[in-house]
């Protein structure tokens, strides 16, 4: 019922929805659009491609870089990793231009394929947050998709009235202008902010093809991300890379089986594990 706006990083009440012209920021997303060209794109899937695709849940399937790891045990070793595949070096090189992605190392890649003849889809869920640090990056291939915020929290979300702007996007109302009489130019100021369980909330976020997003603070710790059946109309290629968590990073307690892992990784010789 809401749409993220990457211009204003709003999340604005869809047209047809219960919320159209209420808005309210939702930070931690960070989007770039065409982040590869299309040569690269199809040079990668076609790497991909070469090797196996493991079945995997909801319809999908996966090719996985990364160390073994029990989650539910917290335990974790290098195991078969031998590192990322070469075609993400250059990838990994393009992140580092990015001004939210300085000193992202990852140390996990996953490839996950979606075909709509499959149902493929993914569940709302947090990524680890015991290995996994705070950026989740992922490349979107092949065709665009809606990723699907949610929250379970118990808390309420504030909403504020949003005011057309000339280009036809929306902003919220900023301080009624100085030297005017109360009038029609302040009505939506005036507007009393509105009240809404965060779990009647539902957030789009749209990726275009070969667009990069980047999920990190409240994005990430917050909010579930899903991809429902409904938007996976052409075969999808969504490719998350992970960076390790502060245990794992330099001063954590388990710093040098992070620096073994990550030096794994940005070898850059790794076949699917």
């Amino acid at each position: 019922n809401f749409t993220y706006c990457p211009a204003t990083g709003l999340a604005v009440g869809n047209e047809h929805s219960e919320f159209a012209g209420w808005a309210f920021p939702f930070p931690g997303v960070f989007l770039i659009e065409e982040f590869i060209t299309e040569d690269e794109e199809s040079e990668i899937v076609e790497l991909m491609d070469r090797d196996d695709w493991k079945p995997s849940q909801s319809g999908r399937r996966k090719q996985d870089y990364g160390p073994k790891v029990n989650f539910k045990k917290q335990r974790l070793k290098a195991g078969s990793f031998t590192g990322l595949p070469s075609f993400s070096k250059k990838i990994v090189a393009q992140m580092e231009a990015c001004s939210v992605l300085g000193g992202f190392f990852p140390v996990e890649q996953c490839n996950l394929d979606y075909r709509p003849e499959r149902g493929s889809a993914i569940d709302p869920h947090f990524d680890d947050c015991w290995l996994w640090g705070e950026r989740l990056v992922s490349l979107n291939l092949l065709s665009p998709t809606v990723l699907s915020m949610s929250c379970d929290s118990e808390d309420s979300i504030q909403l504020f009235p949003t005011s057309r702007k000339e280009n036809g996007g929306r902003s919220l109302p900023g301080p009624p202008p100085a030297g005017r009489n109360a009038g029609s130019e302040r009505t939506e100021c005036l507007v009393a902010p509105r009240l809404v369980p965060s779990r009647e909330v539902r957030v789009g976020i749209a990726l275009a093809r070969r667009s990069l997003l980047v999920l990190r603070g409240a994005a990430r710790y917050g909010w579930k991300h899903s991809i429902h059946r409904r938007h996976i109309r052409r075969r999808r290629v969504g490719v998350t890379f992970r960076e390790l968590s502060a245990e794992f990073s330099p001063g954590g307690a388990r710093e040098e089986l992070g620096r073994e892992l990550l030096g794994i990784a940005l070898s850059f010789q790794g076949r699917p594990v």
